[in-house]
């Protein structure tokens, strides 16, 4: 059962979640304060994080972002504000998808679905490319897809699901131009908060990752490509 932590301090919130959740072998825990959200994910006991923005001690954003300094639990944000600048925000700081409130508990358990997919491999769009097995190995940068590990000149770098996605797509054909009607046609799920913009966004992030590499061309009105030379099996 993959157990999922909600940081949410609508303490009405957890306990239906929590029943509802069960309905999918999902376990959910509820901290009502970032800090005790962020006590519990350093026990390293969990799969998936959701955070609201609207909290007490940090928003949401100021957590997703002290997140992403420790950790690359996939994480879903949930906001009462709709606005795509949100979503921008939520996305740039490292979030792997975006729900707005009201929701309906369904459609959050298909988010958790989905980057649970990502991260784990599994069936779907996302993960196709993910299960064929093989190091794919280039200049000063080592992708294995069985592992969902990168080593960038010999140093592991965290990826989010999204992230790993991306990278391995375009190393999976290197040299071909991939527009992004194509990576979103690769990377989003039924359910995924994918869109044309998010893909500038997590190529942005993919990129200062992998610094000092220049990894990643971009092809004006094309798309992107790995700009790496791909060595010998």
């Amino acid at each position: 059962m993959h157990r999922v932590l909600l940081i949410d301090d609508d303490e009405q919130l957890g306990p239906p979640l929590a029943t509802y959740f069960q309905r999918f072998e999902l376990a959910l825990t509820h901290a009502l304060r970032p800090s005790e959200g962020l006590a519990r994910l350093r026990s390293g006991l969990f799969d998936v994080a959701i955070l609201d923005v609207m909290l007490p001690e940090m928003d949401g954003f100021e957590l997703c972002r002290t997140i992403r300094k420790e950790s690359d639990i996939p994480i879903v944000m949930l906001t009462a504000r709709g606005d795509v600048m949100d979503r921008v925000v939520g996305l740039e700081l490292g979030a792997d998808a975006y729900l707005p409130k009201p929701f309906e508990p369904r459609e959050l358990v298909a988010h958790i679905q989905t980057v649970l997919r990502r991260r784990n491999g599994g069936n779907g769009p996302a993960a196709t490319a993910s299960a064929v097995p093989g190091v794919l190995a280039f200049d000063g940068l080592t992708i294995d897809p069985a592992r969902r590990s990168v080593l960038r000149q010999g140093e592991a770098v965290e990826l989010t699901g999204t992230e790993f996605e991306l990278l391995h797509l375009l190393a999976s054909d290197s040299g071909r131009v991939f527009s992004r009607d194509d990576i979103l046609n690769q990377l989003r799920g039924h359910e995924a908060e994918l869109y044309t913009r998010a893909v500038d966004i997590v190529v942005s992030r993919l990129r200062k990752k992998l610094e000092p590499l220049d990894c990643i061309k971009t092809l004006r009105n094309a798309g992107y490509s790995l700009a790496l030379r791909k060595l010998a099996p």
